[in-house]
């Protein structure tokens, strides 16, 4: 039996370690090719990585709730063979001992963001035909715990053929480009890749699924429930004298979350503006239309959304962003303005707060941007959000209202420019035509990059939503 292992990839956005949430097989399960193996939590998503190779599992490296770094083996697989190749000498290997380097690791890691045909060992051409490999020479550092056995010495990389191996996968780089292909119906296989020595790339599945029209796809499995791995209390705080009550690793979506946090305060010059609004006119003008279409009216957000819209497409200095250094000659800051906006808008989830982005929204109607903000929506809570959704926004809405409060300090998705709040609406009693009344009130809180406009732009275009959400009936028969 030959045994081959699969090292964990670059799930497509350059990530270097992913968590391990959980095994999907176990040692001595017949696999085949392309089924998911682990589940595994990046800081963008939760995601399947399925298997290249078929056969028998020999060994997981790793545990569940254990973080992996891109490049160190995740799973051995055995197949019937007829004994070590050059293949198989480069694929199996000792992860190298905490603290040391690992040359291969990160020749893996370069290969893998270039986009090489090399970076997964054992993707390679269906139908067993004989393919070019290199080999490498093998590490010498000491084995980590749970890592395959050291191969033999080999000499010096040559270039070898070989032989006709048990089935492989296509050549495609990550997971998702592989998840997205297969819940399409689309076979990877039949598919000739864009990419560095024919290397499949999600442009290919998205020609593929262009060029045969719309197709119903497959209903993937729900993703289970993800939590916090705790630790066992360990004695006392010695600040506070206090006993420790658990200790929470800040990993996945919550470290990714923190660094984006810490990102936008440390370099954002932030300034705050804020206005109480009276949305009585809009909650009519929504229960006129609910009345009218119960089961095709957009929600408040959409409508909202649509205000926010039309207040950039004003004011676009607030949908851009700061760069510190620019690639001019003088090497000086600059400022990117996007032909279009990417609406992001804040939804919380049991993995964490996070901001899914409707794409071009500027060219949505309210019902598009209701339909949008319900599956962005649903898509986040059940962790199966991609990447480019939960990091292509260009502007944030947060309604925060749904909590119960009245206003927040936000802060800026960096590296967005600006980000608007919305609070609660409720009951307050206003002056309307010089006589006091009760009315639908909330509050909305501009907070904004100070280096990309002043107040007055930032001003404006508050006052400009405020003015569409107080009287909607003349700003939606401008849009």
């Amino acid at each position: 039996m030959s045994t081959r292992t699969f090292l964990l990839p670059d799930l497509g956005e350059g990530l270097t370690e992913a968590e391990l949430v959980t095994w999907l097989v176990a040692v001595g399960d017949e696999i085949r090719v392309d089924q998911p193996v682990a589940e595994v939590e990046t800081a963008k998503s939760l995601v399947e990585v399925p298997s290249p190779f078929a056969g028998t599992v020999a060994q997981l490296h790793g545990e569940a709730g254990q973080t992996l770094d891109v490049g160190r083996p995740l799973i051995s697989v055995a197949a019937a063979g007829t004994g070590t190749s050059s293949l198989e000498s480069a694929a199996v290997g000792s992860a190298p001992a905490p603290g040391r380097s690992d040359p291969d690791g990160e020749a893996y890691r370069q290969e893998e963001k270039a986009g090489s045909g090399n970076v997964l060992i054992g993707y390679g051409t269906p139908g067993g035909h004989a393919v070019a490999r290199r080999t490498r020479r093998p590490r010498t550092a000491a084995a980590g715990p749970g890592a395959a056995p050291v191969s033999s010495a080999l000499p010096a990389p040559v270039l070898a053929i070989v032989p006709d191996l048990p089935a492989e996968a296509p050549r495609c780089i990550s997971p998702l480009v592989r998840k997205l292909a297969r819940e399409n119906g689309v076979r990877l296989a039949d598919l000739a890749g864009s990419g560095a020595n024919g290397l499949i790339l999600r442009s290919d599945v998205e020609a593929a699924l262009s060029g045969a029209g719309s197709s119903e796809k497959a209903e993937p499995a729900a993703a289970p429930a993800t939590s916090a791995t705790q630790a066992a209390p360990a004695g006392s705080d010695p600040r506070t004298g206090l006993a420790v009550a658990s200790r929470t690793p800040v990993k996945g979506l919550r470290k990714t979350v923190a660094a984006n946090l810490t990102a936008s305060r440390a370099s954002i010059p932030e300034a705050t503006v804020w206005v109480d609004v009276d949305a009585t006119a809009l909650l009519e003008l929504r229960a006129d239309l609910k009345r009218r279409h119960p089961d095709n009216t957009p929600g408040l957000m959409a409508f909202l959304a649509r205000f926010v819209l039309a207040g950039l497409a004003k004011f676009p200095e607030l949908n851009a962003r700061f760069d510190p250094a620019s690639e001019d000659a003088d090497g000086g800051a600059s400022i990117t303005a996007y032909d279009g906006v990417n609406l992001g808008f804040a939804a919380q989830t049991d993995r964490g707060l996070v901001v899914p982005s409707i794409r071009r929204a500027d060219t949505m109607n309210a019902r598009g941007l209701d339909a949008e903000i319900r599956r962005l929506t649903a898509s986040a809570r059940d962790g199966k959000a991609t990447p480019v959704e939960l990091t292509s926004g260009t502007f944030t809405l947060n309604n925060y209202g749904v909590f119960g409060v009245d206003g927040s300090a936000a802060i800026i998705n960096y590296p967005e420019s600006a980000i608007l709040g919305i609070g609660r609406i409720i009951d307050k009693p206003w002056v309307v035509d010089g006589e006091l009344a009760v009315r639908k009130m909330t509050e909305l809180t501009l907070v904004f990059d100070h280096r990309i406009c002043d107040g007055g732009t930032a001003g404006g275009f508050l006052r400009y939503v405020a003015d569409a959400i107080e009287n909607p009936g003349s700003v939606l028969a401008d849009l």
